[in-house]
């Protein structure tokens, strides 16, 4: 079995930062590509970012582009969003999600084999 674990989530103010970790544990599967996506109430889930796993080739929404940075630590089997720059628009529920191969998109949710719970973020403003 698979699981990918979120932290990092909380409260913080406009203008702060918040670093949001995903674990990956579980049985050894082949880890292509890592997401990251959120949802706030009453909407769908949204791409926020992306990161090929062995390359590290990194692709963004452009509401977080320049704000976000995702990365990932292959030794730890994690990977990381660090968020500067925060808004009240980028309260949601992030979630983490991990892709076994290349389906045409790491955009889009469907194509993602396994997801964690979420962590919740708010910002005040």
């Amino acid at each position: 079995q698979v699981q990918l674990g979120e932290s990092g989530g909380g409260l913080v103010q406009a203008g702060g930062s918040l670093r949001l970790s995903c674990v990956l544990s579980g049985r050894t599967f082949n880890r292509y590509a890592m997401g990251w996506f959120r949802q706030a109430p009453g909407k769908e889930r949204e791409f926020v970012a992306a990161i090929i796993w062995s390359g590290g080739a990194t692709y963004y929404a452009d509401s977080v582009n320049g704000r976000f940075t995702i990365s990932r630590d292959v030794a730890k089997n994690t990977g990381y969003l660090q968020m500067n720059s925060l808004k009240p628009e980028d309260t949601a529920v992030y979630y983490c999600a991990a892709d076994t191969a290349y389906r045409g998109s790491y955009a889009t949710p469907r194509v993602y084999d396994y997801w964690g719970r979420g962590t919740q973020v708010t910002v005040s403003s």
